[in-house]
């Protein structure tokens, strides 16, 4: 059997980060019928814990997403 615990952080809004806490775990099944023995490695992932980390609201927010460096002086004008 193996076992790995593995932290992920997911943007959530403006001011808020989802912290996911995971155990990834692997373990090989041996299986026994009356004909046939079956070996297989079989993996699941267990979320152990999950936080919001709320942060400061922001006073302006701007979507800069597909602008470029000339428009920006825009905005601000």
């Amino acid at each position: 059997m193996e076992t790995k615990v593995r932290s992920e952080f997911v943007s959530s809004g403006i001011n808020q980060t989802i912290h996911r806490l995971y155990l990834d775990v692997a373990c090989r099944v041996t299986v026994l019928t009356p004909y046939n023995v079956v070996e297989e490695w079989i993996t699941n992932e267990v979320l152990l814990a999950e936080n919001v980390i709320v942060g400061l609201v922001p006073a302006t927010y701007y979507n800069l997403e597909g602008m470029e460096k000339s428009n920006l002086v825009d905005i601000v004008e």
